[in-house]
């Protein structure tokens, strides 16, 4: 159970943040960048969640902001650590929770016959908005594998990511129903 005496400690003060294994990386490095763009796609699931959404939409996205909490603990505590069996990590369950409910969302759509320009609905304006963050965040998290070659960084971070902001863009088309707004190449003359 996580406790927090205090918010404000004064040691980024410097510029710098505080990994779980207490080392530290400056605030601009990329993987602190990429922590930073997943909890940025979280908040913004708790702005959709303020929305008229389709019920299995609400019902399911409390588990994706806590699985988003494990994403970004397991960014910031590299593997091997102290401690490493109280660390939570993103798993294959928790992507084959989101492949399922990808395939059920899937099942209440019609098959795509052009792209979808992201708007239509409040709700689906904000699941669109989430869905480009979270691939910010899988671009982020990429730029930080490829910053920190020496680490291990668990492979099922990316496949969740990946897997989420393509459940986001099809929950859009759920939250549109009929408000779907398509792609008509050369305008809308």
């Amino acid at each position: 159970m996580v406790r927090l005496d205090r918010i404000t400690t004064r040691t980024g003060d410097g510029g710098s943040t505080g990994l779980g294994d207490g080392s530290r990386l400056p605030k601009h490095h990329p993987l602190i960048v990429a922590i930073g763009t997943v909890d940025e796609a979280n908040s913004l699931l708790g702005v959709v969640g303020l929305e008229q959404l389709p019920p299995t939409v609400a019902a399911a996205l409390p588990r994706i902001q806590n699985d988003l909490f494990d994403v970004g603990s397991d960014l910031a505590c590299p593997p091997g650590m102290a401690h490493e069996d109280k660390v939570p990590r993103v798993t294959q369950a928790q992507v084959a929770h989101l492949d399922a409910l990808l395939a059920e969302a899937n099942a209440g759509v019609a098959p795509l016959t052009s792209f979808v320009l992201p708007g239509g609905t409040r709700s689906a304006a904000h699941l669109h908005l989430a869905r480009t963050v979270v691939r910010r965040a899988e671009r982020d998290v990429s730029a930080a594998i490829a910053a920190l070659p020496a680490r291990t960084f668990n492979a099922e971070i990316i496949r969740y990511l990946n897997r989420l902001s393509d459940l986001l863009f099809v929950w859009a088309r759920l939250a549109n129903g009929e408000h779907e707004v398509l792609w008509v190449p050369g305008g809308a003359s």
